[in-house]
């Protein structure tokens, strides 16, 4: 059954060793494993697998987004290590501070080097 089976995002890169300089030295995950030309990183018990294709950057949507405790304190240690964040105009939305705050979240949005837009988000 699948809702007993683990889940996996992916994380289209169209270059590898540059998304990987990205979530290594300024997100600061670790590498799992290398395979098939992208890297498994492991983030709080869930894999994420950064692999090679074309088509990265090109969704709108964001691509995934990591849970977290205190979307403050984390926004401001990755804008101290260059991530630019996202602005949006959204109905219902309060932006403060490059987070989002409505729907039962604080969020904040910003783009890896290949495009992706990715989120950290605290539930209120």
């Amino acid at each position: 059954m699948l809702r007993t089976a683990p889940i996996r995002a992916y994380i289209p890169a169209s270059n590898v060793v540059r998304a990987r300089e990205f979530y290594e030295a300024i997100i600061g995950l670790e590498a799992k494993e290398v395979y098939a030309g992208g890297v498994i990183y492991e983030c709080g018990g869930s894999e994420v697998f950064l692999y090679p294709t074309n088509n990265a950057g090109t969704s709108k949507a964001s691509q995934a987004f990591w849970r977290v405790e205190d979307v403050e304190a984390e926004v401001a240690e990755l804008k101290a290590r260059g991530v630019k964040f996202e602005e949006y105009d959204m109905p219902g939305v309060k932006m403060k501070n490059s987070i989002a705050i409505g729907g039962g979240a604080k969020t904040a949005w910003f783009k890896d080097t290949e495009g992706n837009i990715l989120a950290i988000s605290q539930r209120v």
